[in-house]
């Protein structure tokens, strides 16, 4: 494909990505609380009590508000990244409270990543997947450093998506895709238990053990020692970097949810030539 496609391909993937990442807004901040919504009604109901009397949470209901005074967002105030920069300059237009820039920010990433997937893998079924991962790692990562939640209703299917893609063979083949998301499970399972003999104390939620499968389903099992390996790596540095600068105690869970999804975007666009360097430097 002719470089000046890609460009006109990788700008309309931006836009696209900058809607999507308005849209991964409103799952990130209402995702976790549906959950717990949902949570409070079946304790209720095994309590054999009234279900709380809390107005219904989804997805497209209520109309996005100002989480200070509940000013309904306009239109006008909900165009992604220049209502932010040029409308609201980061403030509620009614109370004035700031707006937090993860809004910008995830907006913002979901655009330069969406437009880089499409440039690097072009008109292709990789391209599709691609995006799709890269919106629901943005996803979990945003909520696992809100609530250190990484949801099944985003780690599930994002596991079955990724064995779906590769029954054509968009990123492995079939039976790496699924030993893939054997492994990537069974690996960080493994680690949870021996920590938890060893000391006690859980060291990693069941979430992590899910996001890993599914980006073993995405990217076979050949890509996982070198996710593990970047995470760990990563996580370690940062969490290292939190405790010098007393920002957290050493007691403090750490999510490692961020730290996968950010080796699985590594691994997807640079995963193959990694694995060769560090194959190389074994042999």
């Amino acid at each position: 494909m002719l470089p000046d496609s890609l460009i006109g391909l990788a700008a309309i993937a931006g836009l696209l990505g900058l809607c999507v990442g308005s849209f991964l807004n409103v799952v990130i901040h209402r995702l976790p609380r549906m959950m717990e919504q949902e949570w409070q009604n079946q304790c209720a109901e095994l309590r054999g009590e009234a279900q709380p009397g809390i107005q219904a949470l989804s997805l497209a209901r209520p109309r996005s508000r100002c989480p200070h005074c509940g000013h309904s967002i306009t239109a006008l105030e909900n165009i992604p990244l220049l209502s932010y920069l040029l409308i609201l300059r980061g403030k509620c237009s009614a109370c004035g409270k700031h707006i937090s820039a993860r809004y910008p920010i995830v907006e913002l990433s979901t655009a330069l990543l969406s437009a880089y997937t499409a440039w690097h893998f072009g008109p292709t079924m990789q391209a599709a997947g691609g995006l799709l991962l890269i919106w629901a790692l943005i996803t979990l990562s945003a909520i696992d450093l809100d609530t250190q939640l990484l949801p099944d209703s985003i780690t599930l299917p994002l596991l079955w998506i990724g064995i779906a893609f590769n029954l054509f063979g968009s990123f492995t083949d079939l039976p790496s895709a699924v030993i893939g998301t054997m492994t990537g499970y069974l690996a960080l399972w493994s680690v949870f238990w021996l920590f938890k003999l060893a000391t006690g104390k859980e060291g990693m939620g069941y979430g992590d053990f899910k996001l890993l499968a599914a980006l073993g389903a995405w990217l076979g099992w050949q890509m996982l020692p070198a996710i593990i390996l970047l995470s760990s790596v990563v996580g370690a540095l940062i969490g290292i970097a939190l405790i010098v600068a007393a920002r957290h105690g050493r007691n403090m869970p750490i999510p490692f949810g961020p730290y996968l999804a950010a080796a699985g975007c590594i691994a997807l666009f640079w995963g193959d030539t990694i694995t060769r360097s560090y194959l190389g430097l074994i042999a």
